[in-house]
């Protein structure tokens, strides 16, 4: 066999391949990377029908497998669609997986698609939400604690903040950003628990034919509030909603919810407040982690992205009374130069 590559990992993958099944290194190409370390290859012509698989590259002293498989077995069991996996070397961090195709939600969204792919991915999170909430004793699921909430929401100040508004922080925007983290960790943890994907998006579910959506990038999955992963969902900071869409989706979802036994308020304007306050810690672990992402990654992408997130986040703060001092410092905050 004859690599194309001088990447070492690539290289040792394309070795791993061609041992396996006799795949030759035209037939990988590159399919897309991720925000983490994370790197995925798309291999023409290698599934049994013809068609294409995908190479995941999971360095193991970055990304270890093992969440990603205890996950994709967990989701699977559910009755969600995740990629099939067909080969698996948990010491090199390689896994050969099932191509669920190369149309995300993102790609084909707009206003005729929407309220049938939205259907079907609230469908799907229910049907996630139901089955954990019966299994929740064998999950063997981190909890999304109050010290995972808090360091979340730390990447605010730290990145966001400092590095990116070039802003330091006076000793009462401190004591105030400490009090809205214990008020924000404090709802989300007695909010219901159930499995939490932690990044259910248009980015990370697939539009395919047999059970839609296909469900990809759910290793981080935790359990925690009932309403992250459809914040994630409605407030996408890749694709934005009108809040009166997002109202009739969230109906939707709130509906069905109850009518499968899940544990949300029974007045729907308490569950709507459990989605903007749980919504709001992710607004700001979100900031930060795009800042991050630029600053220290050089991913540069995800800055045209935070408007969105920062818009959904000044609407919170301003909404609810604990939060006021918090959308002041937004504002001050947008007005400076990055």
């Amino acid at each position: 066999m004859t690599t194309l590559s001088q990447d070492p990992r690539r290289s040792e993958a394309e070795a791993w391949l061609f041992a396996l099944r006799g795949i030759s290194p035209d037939q990988i190409q590159p399919a897309s990377a991720d925000a983490s370390f994370r790197r995925y290859f798309r291999i023409h012509d290698a599934a049994p029908s013809g068609g294409s698989l995908i190479l995941m590259d999971a360095p193991p002293d970055k990304e270890p497998l093992d969440a990603f498989l205890h996950v994709a077995d967990l989701l699977q069991a559910a009755g969600l669609h995740v990629p099939q996996r067909f080969e698996c070397d948990k010491t090199r961090g390689f896994l050969l997986l099932e191509d669920l195709g190369q149309t995300d939600y993102l790609s084909v969204l707009n206003e005729e698609t929407a309220p049938l792919l939205y259907l079907d991915a609230i469908k799907a999170l229910v049907t996630m939400q139901s089955w954990g909430l019966a299994q929740a004793q064998t999950l063997g699921l981190p909890a999304y604690d109050e010290q995972k909430l808090k360091a979340e929401m730390q990447l605010f100040p730290q990145w966001y903040v400092a590095k990116h508004k070039h802003h330091a922080l006076t000793d009462d925007e401190n004591a105030m950003l400490e009090q809205a983290f214990d008020v924000l960790s404090r709802r989300a943890r007695s909010s219901p628990q159930v499995i939490v994907h932690r990044d259910y998006h248009s980015r990370n579910l697939m539009k395919v034919d047999d059970r839609n959506p296909g469900v990809i990038d759910f290793q981080d999955a935790v359990v925690g509030p009932l309403t992250y992963d459809l914040v994630s969902l409605l407030r996408d900071a890749y694709k934005p909603w009108e809040e009166a869409q997002q109202l009739d989706w969230a109906i939707a979802y709130w509906q069905s919810a109850r009518s499968e036994g899940l544990p949300v308020q029974g007045d729907f304007s308490d569950f709507w407040e459990d989605f903007e306050w749980v919504g709001l810690q992710r607004h700001l672990k979100v900031l930060g982690i795009f800042a991050r992402l630029s600053h220290r990654d050089g991913k540069h992408g995800y800055l045209k992205d935070i408007p969105v997130v920062l818009r959904d986040a000044q609407r919170v703060a301003r909404r609810y009374a604990p939060f006021h001092k918090l959308a002041k410092l937004l504002d001050r905050l947008e007005a400076r130069q990055a």
